[in-house]
């Protein structure tokens, strides 16, 4: 019901975890549901986040798939396969040019990778067909949730996170959090929340991964977002909420102080 500070991990926390795609940008006078249907056909046996994103459009979209045929995957690199009769390449830049497409087809992108933006390029028959920008997706309701913080009093918001700068600055300017910390390790959040709290903070921690559980364990409270996660991360808190809805927080927050009213007027009866 005191806290004045709230300190957030952001991926996982802020944002779902999950890549999602952004931007389908067919090339060479493919259709982007062309460009979608191989791609995610391609994909179909990959267990690479970048498929299961393509997976997810193309059912949203109502995009039939088919079987690819002689599927082969390089870690981290990409993936060929057969579809419809044709050769697929799917993967990084440097992919496509280790398997001999032309080099010509990174000049059609517009996005920044260091912003945090995946980006896969699509080949068929050896000439580069499009390409997909993809990246973990801010929480529908973080913004929303973070200004009820604020209008319910909390003082100072803060995210952490181990990403880079530019791709910890471009969630914080989507859900209105005006203090980042990017590239931290485990304990650099920990020495943060410490810093934060020698300023005469009471801090609220809030996360959901293993890396986030000496920072929770730092705050004068801990909360766990989503106990089905990680158990050293419920350990750690002071709080598990059951699920990764933001909005529980300022609820949390509501909650706390009617149950102080309630308990001050019974003492006052």
């Amino acid at each position: 019901a005191k806290i004045p500070a709230f300190v957030f991990d952001k991926t996982g926390t802020l944002t779902t975890g999950n890549l999602a795609v952004s931007r389908l940008s067919p090339l060479a006078g493919t259709t982007a549901a062309e460009l979608l249907h191989i791609a995610a056909s391609a994909e179909k046996y990959s267990n690479h986040p970048t498929a299961k994103a393509l997976a997810d459009l193309a059912s949203e979209a109502g995009v039939t798939l088919v079987e690819p045929k002689n599927f082969s995957e390089t870690a981290g690199r990409g993936i060929k396969a057969e579809v419809d009769g044709a050769a697929i390449l799917v993967g990084r830049a440097q992919w496509l040019r280790d398997n001999n497409v032309p080099d010509d087809f990174t000049s059609s992108v517009d996005l920044n990778e260091t912003e945090g933006f995946s980006i896969i390029y699509i080949s068929r028959n050896g000439r580069c067909i499009g390409w997909v920008g993809m990246q973990d997706q801010t929480r529908t309701e973080a913004r929303e949730s973070l200004v009820e913080l604020k209008h319910n009093g909390v003082r100072r918001i803060a995210m952490v996170s181990g990403d880079r700068q530019p791709v910890a600055t471009r969630v914080a300017r989507e859900i209105g959090c005006e203090e980042v910390v990017a590239e931290c390790l485990p304990q650099n959040k920990v020495e943060f929340v410490k810093q934060v709290k020698a300023k005469g903070y009471r801090v609220a921690v809030c996360g959901d991964g293993v890396n986030d559980a000496p920072a929770l364990a730092a705050g004068d409270i801990g909360i766990a977002m989503g106990a089905a996660g990680s158990e050293v991360a419920i350990h750690s808190a002071t709080i598990a909420l059951m699920n990764n809805d933001l909005r529980r927080l300022p609820f949390l927050v509501r909650l706390s102080r009617m149950t102080r009213s309630v308990i001050n007027q019974n003492f006052l009866f």
